[in-house]
């Protein structure tokens, strides 16, 4: 009789997707690429958790999931915003890309890194490359966000 060798479990491995930082020393969003862990918890849903904690110095990173787009519509594919809730108080200096996609419009400041990464659909279990097309929902939400 023949075994069969099976190799070892294999580290789980990272999911990269392209995801739009906000960099508060640059004139414009721009594409990045992102690592995330796949998350096994099902009491976390499917989703796999990206790995953002590099771009906050701090450590410190909550998320904000965009449902609606412009004009409230819902968006197909929504957006999950993730950003330092202390950059404001610590005095990071104002997000330059997000004043510059509003026009300096925006009624809140923006301070610190902002990255944004997009769903693969409404159920939110997976997420799919992020790119320009998503920034007028950005941008409309910047602007409304008080």
């Amino acid at each position: 009789m023949n075994m069969i060798a099976t190799p070892p479990p294999a580290e789980p491995q990272l999911i990269t997707v392209s995801a739009i930082l906000f960099s508060p020393e640059e004139e414009r969003p721009r594409i990045i690429t992102l690592n995330c862990r796949p998350s096994h918890k099902p009491s976390q849903g499917m989703c796999p958790i990206p790995l953002v904690q590099s771009y906050f110095p701090d450590g410190q990173a909550e998320g904000i999931v965009l449902t609606q787009g412009l004009n409230g519509e819902p968006l197909r594919f929504p957006l999950h915003l993730w950003y330092s809730p202390t950059a404001l108080q610590k005095g990071t200096p104002l997000n330059r890309a997000i004043y510059h996609i509003t026009s300096g419009a925006a009624p809140k400041a923006w301070c610190g890194t902002v990255i944004v990464l997009k769903f693969n659909g409404s159920r939110r279990q997976g997420y799919a490359d992020a790119g320009s097309n998503d920034l007028p929902a950005l941008s409309a939400y910047f602007l409304a966000y008080k």
